[in-house]
């Protein structure tokens, strides 16, 4: 049984990958306050794969000799165009004129831990992605915003259980190995001040999420999933709603200087604990949910349209959620810190309505290179508090640096240096600390922090392979096993 349901989402996966092969596809990131991107800005070849679809996304800039032919002039024509599979000959420019941008990518991450740990493994995950942006105004005349509708297709295997950790050392390990709906929504500009979207979304694509930099996810330039996305302590905290699934939910974001520099939003998202499970990868409704997740957010921008010229990016973000399920407390978090069922007994569960926390998140763009204008260095950090009566881990830190363009000669690449913190909630230590008093054979959880460095090569401007490094202290909360090292490799290809 479990052999047919593998190999019914292989052949799944496979009729998404060549769906993406025979359309093409790009991958594109929101911009840092949300608001649509000019539709004929060119991408940044610095970018071939993120983990958000765009509203309004502009067209890739695509080599010459591709122009009116399937197949490059050259093997150096293939190497230096913006995407794998070209232009189509002219297909992929005169659907975007006609308002349908098709995109596709592929990712992998492979981790293994060299030491430490419960034992040694090696894992290798992939995710393949399809999306359609469709501009309404182009298709029909009427200026009515954009349609929006992305699919996923993830398989593989994950390391956190093996080691074991809090966060998965692979960011797209997750949410089922299944074939997805991610997003199916309609997004409306009304003005200058006023946008909204609804439909089947994630608040992951506008509440506590990365800024944007050199047409990219600043946070995914690190394979952990401690921080690539967002900072994950709000998804273990709440019902926040994030990526690959998709949650019937909508979204409303004020600009009251008619422009990037301010933002306010607010959000309604359904909580549903089971959407993860494979059967529900294309589940539509609210049968099932538990509540509403109810976010806000306040945003301050200052920058230019892109990361090249004018003033240096800064980014400050604000914000909270009132998530109004019904849920058990903390307690009921102790089995996944290795604690025998004999003494879970003990522990004073009970159920909670409502669940609340925030968030502070900052970003700045340090230098960018006189001589060479592709060429900067980023820095970003992060605080998220959750429920203490709910949250496993109510107080969450990241930290990290990014520089693009090591080398004068690879002005593409980057090198980058993130670390996360959590710390467990103290009612569960307190708890832990009473028991081994009573004489209770059991660890007492406290937190765990670990930092990952690697280097982003770009051979391609459509193809990234990002080889790296991984160290964990005290994994899975505990000092239960010796800090692991992990070896990683990413890799991302915009077809």
């Amino acid at each position: 049984m479990q052999h047919d349901k593998i190999k019914k989402t292989g052949i799944l996966s496979l009729v998404c990958v060549l769906s993406s092969l025979s359309s093409g596809g790009y991958a594109y990131a929101q911009t840092p306050d949300g608001v649509s991107k000019d539709k004929t800005e060119e991408k940044s070849v610095f970018t071939p794969v993120v983990r958000r679809v765009v509203s309004a996304p502009s067209m890739p800039s695509v080599s010459d000799t591709t122009e009116d032919h399937f197949l490059p002039a050259s093997l150096h024509d293939w190497l230096t165009q913006s995407t794998m599979t070209g232009n189509w000959a002219g297909a992929r420019t005169r659907l975007a004129q006609r308002g349908l941008i098709i995109n596709g990518h592929y990712l992998q991450d492979s981790a293994g831990n060299v030491s430490g740990g419960r034992s040694q493994n090696v894992r290798y995950a992939d995710e393949f992605g399809a999306t359609v942006d469709a501009d309404i105004k182009k298709l029909t005349g009427y200026s009515a915003g954009f349609i929006h509708f992305a699919v996923t297709a993830r398989q593989g295997l994950g390391l956190t259980s093996k080691i074991p950790v809090m966060n998965s050392p692979q960011e797209i390990f997750g949410s089922g190995e299944t074939v997805r709906l991610t997003r199916l929504s309609w997004e409306m500009p009304w003005n200058r001040y006023v946008s909204t979207e609804m439909g089947e979304i994630n608040s992951e694509n506008d509440f506590e999420q990365s800024s944007i930099y050199w047409g990219g996810n600043l946070y995914c330039q690190f394979e952990s999933n401690a921080i690539c996305g967002m900072p994950q302590s709000i998804a273990m905290n709440s019902g926040y709603g994030y990526y690959p699934t998709s949650h019937p939910g909508a979204w409303v974001k004020f600009y009251p200087a008619g422009n990037k520099e301010y933002l306010i939003s607010f959000g309604a998202y359904s909580v549903d604990p089971t959407i993860s499970n494979t059967h529900n990868a294309w589940k539509m409704n609210l049968h099932g949910a538990t509540g509403t997740f109810l976010p806000f957010q306040l945003g301050w921008h200052r920058g230019g349209d892109n990361d090249f010229t004018g003033p240096l990016q800064t980014n400050i973000k604000i914000g909270g959620y009132w998530d109004t399920s019904e849920t058990k407390d903390v307690y009921a978090q102790l089995s996944s810190f290795e604690i025998a069922p004999r003494y879970l007994a003990s522990a004073p569960v009970s159920k909670v309505r409502g669940r609340f926390g925030g968030w502070l998140q900052a970003d700045r763009m340090l230098e960018r290179d006189s001589d060479d204008p592709q060429r900067s260095t980023a820095l970003f950090g992060s605080f998220t508090w959750g429920d203490p009566r709910t949250a496993v881990v109510p107080y969450y830190v990241t930290f990290g640096v990014v520089r693009k363009g090591t080398f004068s000669s690879r002005p593409n690449d980057t090198v980058s240096l993130g670390m996360k913190s959590g710390w467990v909630n103290a009612k569960l230590g307190n708890w832990a600390r009473q028991m081994q008093k009573n004489g209770a054979d059991i660890l007492r959880p406290s937190g765990e922090q670990s930092v990952e460095f690697n280097y982003g090569w770009r051979p391609m401007p459509w193809l990234l392979v990002r080889p790296g490094a991984q160290y964990y202290w005290s994994p899975g909360g505990t000092n239960r096993y010796k800090n692991p090292v992990l070896l990683d490799l990413e890799t991302g290809i915009t077809f």
